[in-house]
């Protein structure tokens, strides 16, 4: 006979998303288990690494409460401040934009966050793979897991969201990214084409070092990543000693539906990212919270899981909303021709393209 773990919640996935929804449901008295299908948390590293200002998500989110303890981030995972964007057109047009954050190393960033959710008494299985659920009931490659309340933080593929009968993320784009080593500008600099149509790159700093990827979409280029990163990489004129690691980015928004009976899905397989840049970190911790939250108060008053929904979309989906439809317009007008993404990056102009990264209108 199979043995069978009976827990409250179950957490799948440790990233950012899955490891704060298990420190809150835990925080509130559930008994929380969170597998993790790799060996070790945050590993390998498969994203920019950067994590805006407490400030500029707060001004990002007007609907978010208590901002200031979900990102207490401890100063040892900050490995450099950000002081700016600059938005490089494929004609080398530089647009600056003053925007603040910080680049963090994300393996040592998800560990800290695995780390608090330990801590508040949730347990962590590594090496666990999910495959379904039926009937409030997990199978992994470790054994059966029955649960009261399921949260899939498994990535925009989710295995959790399909099982639940939830909308996987559409059309997400491949990216890439690898450290650099050198002395970089204190800025992040986003190169749009001159590499393929609807690809772009990034530079983000570190501390001698630097985060840099490319990302494309399919609808527009053909080809590997890893020519694109080649030559991203040799017009920048930078030595690439690390390997490269990819991933897929959620490109349209949040799903449809993120709740269904007593499951949820929180993160990248909920579609919470920001369309514009790929940028997922702060979304996963806002949602993560109260996906926790959410949880702990239906294990200890029946409160239901449709709360997440309401509360959730409350604080994110107008601006993800906006900023997918804002990659939507780029999709169809900017990206489809250097000449094209050059035209309309010089259209929209500073303001608007602060807008733009920010999820903001761009047009009245």
């Amino acid at each position: 006979m199979v043995e069978r773990t009976k827990v409250d919640v179950l957490v799948v996935g440790s990233g950012p998303a899955g490891s704060t929804a298990a420190r809150y449901a835990a925080e509130g008295g559930a008994e929380v288990m969170m597998i993790e299908r790799r060996p070790e948390v945050g590993v390998p590293v498969r994203c920019g690494e950067f994590m805006p200002a407490t400030d500029e998500i707060k001004d990002t989110f007007p609907n978010l409460t208590d901002a200031e303890s979900l990102f207490d981030i401890p100063d040892k995972l900050r490995c450099r401040d950000v002081d700016g964007i600059v938005l490089v057109n494929p004609k080398g047009k530089e647009t600056v934009l003053e925007y603040d954050g910080y680049t963090t190393d994300r393996d040592r960033f998800d560990q800290y966050l695995a780390d608090r959710a330990v801590e508040e008494g949730a347990k962590l299985v590594t090496n666990c793979l999910f495959k379904e659920t039926r009937d409030n009931v997990a199978f992994t490659n470790q054994g059966e897991i029955e649960y009261k309340v399921l949260i899939g933080a498994d990535g925009p593929g989710s295995r959790v969201a399909q099982s639940l009968g939830l909308d996987r993320n559409r059309n997400p784009y491949p990216a890439v990214t690898a450290q650099v080593n050198g002395d970089f500008d204190s800025k992040m600099y986003m190169y749009f084409g001159g590499i393929a149509p609807g690809a772009y790159g990034w530079i983000i700093p570190k501390d001698g070092r630097a985060n840099v990827g490319v990302g494309f979409s399919p609808k527009f280029a053909s080809g590997s990543l890893s020519s694109f990163f080649d030559k991203f990489a040799q017009q920048r004129g930078l030595e690439v000693d690390y390997k490269l690691e990819g991933k897929y980015v959620p490109s349209e928004g949040p799903i449809a539906r993120t709740v269904s009976g007593n499951g949820m899905v929180v993160g990248d397989a909920a579609g919470h990212v920001f369309s514009v840049n790929g940028g997922g970190i702060p979304l996963a911790l806002i949602g993560g919270r109260v996906c926790g939250q959410v949880a702990a108060a239906n294990i200890s008053s029946s409160a239901p899981l449709t709360d997440y929904e309401s509360r959730w979309r409350h604080i994110m989906e107008k601006p993800l909303k906006i900023g997918a439809n804002s990659k939507k317009l780029a999709d169809t007008f900017a990206f489809r021709t250097e000449w094209s993404t050059t035209f309309c990056m010089n259209l929209l102009g500073k303001r608007r393209m602060n807008n733009l990264i920010r999820c903001r209108r761009i047009f009245p």
